[in-house]
């Protein structure tokens, strides 16, 4: 083995201890953990998806002792779970930009079992983009896919950079291949809202919607270049969209002064800033363009 490969398998080596000091093992059942970072003193970050109840959870220390932890709250959107555990005071490694990185840059994922400790996996950054929606309806941003093998004891570890710095937390629930790091700038707003909160605020409209290619007429009107819209198939009693008039059969082709195409460009503006404000809706009904405003709401559970 060359002396180039020799340092770079020491310093990858190096990294992996760096940031094992600051990661947990999360069990909540008798076999079997995933894993979790020290986002601070006395904070646990971990996969949202990983946590199989929201009580009686334990966490294995980077010095071996096994303690209990409690839920401060989940966010299945980003696939954030985060935990309070008063022993996990251990100082956390130092975090890094995730925008900084470029496809072909290495990184690890580390991470650590309840029996056997550290876990690395090492692999590259395969795509990035500025931002991007996922199938949840969360922004990413920036948007990382990286090109390493997860296994599933290593879901919900430290993402670290070439200069042994945590750009994120690692998930494999945003897309088939690969495995997504959730930017470190997204996981410090998403803890800090769980832990004032115990929830994340989403936007929501009370209606249900599906795809709908528009007719070229209408599509010509309007100056698009977008082929499909959204059409409203059940709106809710007394929810923001009946308050604003909707019925079933509208459609919609711009939201807060966006482009309607896909349903995630609805999802898109329904983060929780949006709540309580109104904002604009362009639709049509009976083959004529129509415009509204409707106050967003905030969503309890299911529904847009």
């Amino acid at each position: 083995m060359s002396s180039q490969l020799i340092a770079l398998s020491d310093a990858l080596a190096d990294a992996t201890q760096s940031a094992a000091a600051s990661t947990v093992a999360v069990h909540t059942e008798s076999r079997g953990s995933s894993s979790g970072v020290i986002w601070r003193a006395g904070v646990i970050v971990t996969g949202e998806h990983t946590l199989r109840r929201d009580e009686e959870i334990h966490v294995t220390l980077p010095d071996g002792r096994v303690v209990p932890a409690t839920l401060a709250g989940r966010d299945p959107s980003t696939d954030i779970a985060v935990l309070k555990c008063a022993e996990a005071a251990a100082t956390p490694a130092p975090f890094g930009d995730a925008a900084a990185l470029k496809p072909g840059a290495i990184t690890l994922v580390v991470g650590r079992t309840r029996a056997s400790g550290p876990v690395a996996a090492l692999g590259v950054v395969s795509l990035t983009t500025a931002e991007r929606h996922t199938w949840t309806g969360a922004s990413l941003a920036p948007y990382i896919r990286l090109d390493i093998g997860l296994q599933p004891t290593a879901a919900g570890g430290a993402v670290i950079d070439a200069h042994s710095r945590i750009v994120g937390i690692a998930s494999p629930r945003f897309g088939r291949f690969g495995v997504t790091a959730i930017p470190a700038a997204t996981v410090t707003a998403v803890v800090e809202t769980l832990l004032q909160k115990g929830h994340i605020p989403h936007g929501y409209l009370g209606v249900g919607l599906q795809p709908v290619r528009l007719p070229d007429a209408i599509r010509q009107s309007l100056h698009r270049d977008a082929k499909t819209a959204a059409i409203v198939l059940e709106v809710e009693p007394d929810g923001p969209a009946h308050n604003a008039g909707l019925v079933i059969g509208d459609i919609l082709v711009a939201f807060a002064g966006q482009q309607v195409a896909r349903l995630e460009d609805i999802h898109a503006q329904l983060h929780g800033a949006s709540i309580g404000k109104p904002l604009a809706l362009q639709f049509v009904r009976g083959g004529a363009v129509q415009e509204t405003s409707i106050t967003v709401g905030e969503r309890k559970s299911g529904g847009k």
